[in-house]
């Protein structure tokens, strides 16, 4: 197998982190493995792996004829046989599809699983009559693939977690030792940040020493102003902290005590199986497919969406019982060891590209 990932940008997201993690993990099991970037590069550059062959395309619009003759002589140049495509560059594995004969795995990230039946995408059902294969991250997303697209050969696999074992600069965490609360979430509506913010409020009357550390992208947009305008407005200034896109979160999760999600809405977070690997205890909302992670009361805590109750009286918990913070965060480590492991998904993606070749060649 000679497999190319393509992702639009290496900005720390959780589809472009996967987009690394099967560059990276496919390096070790096939005999040729790239990731090419389409539109934007970003931190996660810094995590791909020396034996991953890398092109960054500079895609400037939609359609970019010179960048698809680009991405065209590099894969014939390396004999590839098959474009995984990650979320929406799809699009440009259809268009070098015209002019080169490949094969084309569609990866779903979609992270609004509780509202799929308002999406609608034409450019994807057109594109998805080239797909020999669709990968969903959830089964609310197989099921919607099954009925919408133009494709019938659909997986479901989760994300997997990857140590790519990369040395990195350390950042010093603000906050005291031992008392630090993180969040993993793009600045993006769905994560509810705000109600976060309005938890973290409450903590601070009766947990001053305790802080709460916020990683992931910044948009500059009204959300993210509302964000900071409340944390002035409580003065929260010294309690939360915010430090954008960092490219070492495993090593920043190794430094905290507390990990929460309170999203709308989720497929699968990679954030919460960071999480885990790194034992750290989960508060998150019981949204997408959480449930499968969180699966019982010991190996986390599920909150309803948006219940700012349940959040507090959570983080109050574990902030009074270290006992039960370290139970918890190994339950987690071993359960997503056992099932989130990028050994149990390579494997399972290997053998149903086999069966997917085999298929093709049969049916010629």
């Amino acid at each position: 197998m000679r497999i190319v990932q393509i992702i639009d940008s290496l900005e720390a997201g959780g589809a472009e982190k996967m987009a690394v993690n099967y560059a990276n993990a496919l390096a070790e099991n096939i005999e040729f493995s790239g990731l090419i970037t389409t539109r934007q590069e970003g931190p996660l550059l810094k995590q791909i792996n020396k034996n991953v062959s890398y092109l960054f395309l500079e895609k400037k619009r939609k359609i970019d004829l010179p960048a698809v003759f680009r991405l065209h002589k590099y894969l014939k140049k390396n004999n590839v046989n098959l474009i995984h495509a990650h979320s929406s560059s799809f699009f440009t594995a259809v268009l070098v599809r015209f002019f080169f004969k490949i094969k084309i795995i569609w990866h779903d990230h979609y992270g609004i699983s509780q509202d799929l039946k308002q999406r609608k995408n034409l450019g994807l059902k057109f594109g998805s009559f080239w797909f020999d294969g669709i990968i969903s991250v959830n089964t609310a997303l197989k099921d919607w693939a099954f009925s919408y697209l133009w494709c019938s050969k659909i997986k479901y696999l989760p994300n997997f977690i990857k140590d790519n074992n990369i040395p990195f600069e350390k950042i010093e965490l603000k906050g005291n030792e031992k008392k630090r609360i993180v969040c993993v979430a793009n600045l993006r509506p769905q994560k509810n940040h705000i109600l976060l913010i309005s938890a973290a409020k409450r903590i601070k009357e009766s947990f001053p020493d305790w802080s709460f550390h916020l990683f992931g992208k910044d948009f500059k947009d009204s959300y993210s102003e509302q964000l900071f305008e409340e944390i002035s407005l409580f003065e929260l200034k010294k309690t939360v902290f915010f430090y954008g896109t960092i490219d070492n979160v495993i090593e920043v999760l190794k430094e905290c005590d507390i990990a929460v999600l309170p999203s709308l809405s989720e497929g699968l977070p990679l954030s919460v199986l960071e999480y885990g690997l790194c034992k750290l205890p989960v508060i998150a909302s019981n949204v997408g497919e959480i449930e499968k992670v969180i699966t019982s009361k010991n190996t986390g805590i599920l909150i309803d969406s948006n219940n700012l109750e349940q959040f507090t009286e959570a983080l109050e918990k574990l902030i009074k019982e270290k006992e039960l913070r370290q139970i918890m965060g190994q339950n987690l480590n071993k359960f997503i060891e056992s099932n989130y492991s990028e050994k149990a998904v390579i494997k399972d993606y290997i053998l149903w590209l086999n069966k997917l070749f085999i298929f093709s060649a049969n049916s010629k």
